[in-house]
């Protein structure tokens, strides 16, 4: 028993009054599970234990009897059943059928991918247990190949139903939204919504992995693989593994389209799909052992890493009935065998050493010699289909993206370098197409935190923006500037273009509007320019202004070069003097009435102790202020007369 076993508390603890706790087989994030005896019925089983920190948390707390309730609606072979749900004291804990083996995920970190005939077995029987689900209502959320089992005895089965939910309540709202990221649908990650549809496109994404060896997609955040299930397509298989059939690239090409509708309707579907292709191809499903490597007790053989192939069931022969001979014949039947078989040995010897010789030849220098896969990366495709050449090994060509390798440039192989393969073995090398294109849709008019989320989800890197002050909202993106990795001329993205990841971009923000300061006092004119970003010069000019105080803010002065004006730069204010002074006009010698008229029309403000009777008889000898001096427009005149 290894360290870990000895250190935890449960090993040999009685839970329940029923359940002993043997050994631990694996742990994950929610649980762990344990390999016990139920003391009742004195059969194995599995127990599943909540992880205490998580006993306080409702959330958890039902997630965990939900999977319980899931699983026991369900009754299908390709189930892992669930027997019982209970507490003891703070503990949660499901029990479960054990089933002695390895996960899926094992298996492909084991054989990276699988055969055809092995992935229609595996396939065929994870879509039985989901047409189960499926009939009942449920969604499981959750499949990917740590939730496939398969047994020793060659069963295979889906479990761990821990996020199933209802068809009827599939909303995931932001916090709720949860599986994992490699094998989230689409819907998931733009809606937070999942019904069976969602489940068939976790499927294809593992049908994808089984037939290659790998994810389709890949990222070193979350975000980038989630950005990439809900805008790119899934390649076929065929691409990565030439040996894929045409009728499994469609299935996997059907079951993740990015619109649910357009994929199979639920698991049944699929699984009639999946099985016309199985006679299209004259193969069928066969059963999965589990052949364990070395000897181990039942507790570490759980926690063993065992060897899974799938093979096909093969009958015993029986063996045929022996008489049984008496002393006189067992004597004679010695003496004709030992003389059988010194000439057996003889003829073994000869034998062996004709055939030691033609293995000799046929392995070292015969058609059956193997030789090693030359490292290609590195190079161009032309001097890898050389060197491979050289090794009477064929290459071909297969294009994929790559941020950090130029393109034209070979990444690797498959079979791996160092690999020992039969001559005339076609190598496909993966040569670098250079970073991948995005489409920017156009920028201007966005807002600056949604304009860079769009450029650095193409994995464009957005440097230091720029402001200026317009007539535009504040934040709004005015133009924006893409510099290509290769140094090439910078290109206008304004409007939208098309980006390699990796090329730097730039954009000019707009800061809103300048301050409107007309007819404020000087103060608080510069108090608003300053939190607005802009200086102001100490310079002070002035104008007249009829409708502005004297002393009070008429604007700013012009920018000197064309342009906004931006955050940092200064401006001057220019002050008004109220209103412009006017001429007081000569009025002398006319009569009182039309002087008054006279100096009304010029703006100012006449007046006399003569009675209006009389204006028309007396004539005016002077005013004041006196002709010709300037007063502002308003000023009191006074007149004077003669009779």
């Amino acid at each position: 028993m290894s360290t870990s076993q000895q250190a935890d508390p449960l090993i040999g603890r009685l839970v329940d009054g029923r359940y002993r706790v043997r050994a631990r087989i694996a742990r994950g994030g929610m649980a762990t599970v344990y390999v016990a005896t139920d003391l009742r019925l004195e059969r194995r089983v599995a127990l599943k234990v909540m992880h205490g920190h998580l006993s306080d948390d409702t959330v958890f707390q039902s997630r965990f009897i939900q999977e319980a309730r899931s699983a026991a609606r369900l009754s299908d072979p390709h189930v892992v059943n669930v027997f019982d749900q209970g507490q003891d004291g703070e503990m949660a804990y499901l029990v479960m059928e054990y089933l002695p083996g390895i996960t899926l995920r094992e298996l492909l970190r084991e054989h990276k991918r699988l055969t055809v005939d092995q992935t229609l077995t595996i396939m065929d029987a994870i879509l039985s247990g989901l047409a189960a689900a499926h009939r009942a209502g449920i969604v499981h959320r959750d499949v990917k190949p740590e939730n496939v089992l398969l047994a020793e005895d060659g069963r295979i089965k889906i479990g761990d139903f821990g996020l199933a939910r209802a068809t009827t309540a599939n909303t995931a709202s932001g916090a709720q939204l949860m599986g994992t990221i490699a094998y989230l649908a689409p819907e998931l990650v733009t809606r937070g919504t999942a019904d069976a549809r969602s489940d068939i496109y976790s499927l294809g994404i593992m049908l994808y992995e089984m037939l290659t060896g790998e994810q389709p997609y890949k990222g070193e955040q979350p975000m980038q693989i989630a950005y990439q299930h809900a805008t790119d397509s899934v390649p076929r298989p065929s691409a990565k593994n030439p040996s894929v059939p045409e009728q499994l690239d469609e299935l996997v090409l059907w079951s993740t389209e990015r619109e649910p509708d357009d994929r199979p309707l639920d698991a049944a579907v699929m699984l009639e799909r999946l099985r016309a292709v199985e006679k299209e191809l004259g193969l069928a499903p066969q059963v999965a052992r589990a052949v364990s490597v070395g000897t181990t007790s039942p507790a570490t053989a759980a926690e063993s890493r065992e060897l899974t192939k799938v093979l096909p069931q093969t009958a015993s022969l029986p063996s045929a009935p022996a008489d049984e001979p008496d002393n006189a014949a067992r004597l004679r039947t010695k003496t004709r065998r030992r003389t059988a078989r010194g000439i057996w040995m003889l003829m073994l010897v000869l034998l062996l050493a004709t055939g030691a010789a033609g293995t000799g030849w046929y392995f070292g220098s015969g058609p059956g010699s193997l030789v090693a896969v030359p490292d290609v990366s590195g190079r161009s495709f032309a001097d890898a289909e050389a060197l491979l050449a050289q090794q009477q090994l064929r290459a071909q060509a297969q294009e994929v993206t790559d941020f950090d390798i130029a393109a034209g440039t070979t990444i690797s192989s498959d079979p791996p370098s160092n690999t020992r393969v039969d001559k005339d073995t076609v190598v496909t090398v993966t040569v670098s197409l250079g970073p991948a294109t995005h489409q920017i849709e156009p920028l201007a008019g966005r807002s600056q935190t949604e304009a860079r989320a769009a450029l650095e989800a193409a994995r464009v890197s957005v440097g230091d923006d720029g402001f200026e002050f317009t007539d535009s909202d504040q934040g709004t993106v005015l133009s924006a500037t893409v510099t290509p990795r290769s140094g090439a001329e910078a290109i206008d993205c304004t409007d939208g273009c098309t980006v390699y990841e990796g090329d730097a971009a730039s954009m000019l923000i707009s800061s809103g509007p300048v301050p409107d300061v007309t007819g404020l006092g000087v103060d608080r004119a510069i108090r608003e320019l300053e939190a607005a970003g802009l200086q102001v010069s100490g310079d002070r000019p002035t104008d007249f202004s009829d409708s502005i105080d004297d002393g009070a803010v008429l604007g700013i002065l012009d920018r000197a070069e064309d342009g906004n004006w931006r955050p940092g730069e200064t401006v001057t204010l220019l002050v008004s003097k109220g209103p412009r002074p006017i001429i007081v006009p000569d009025v002398a010698g006319q009569s009182v009435a039309d002087a008054i008229s006279t100096l009304r029309e010029a703006g100012f403000e006449p007046g006399t102790a003569l009675p209006e009777l009389v204006w028309g008889i007396f004539t005016v000898s002077r005013t004041d202020p006196a002709p010709g001096t300037s007063h502002r427009p308003g000023t009191p005149v006074r007149v004077f007369s003669t009779g």
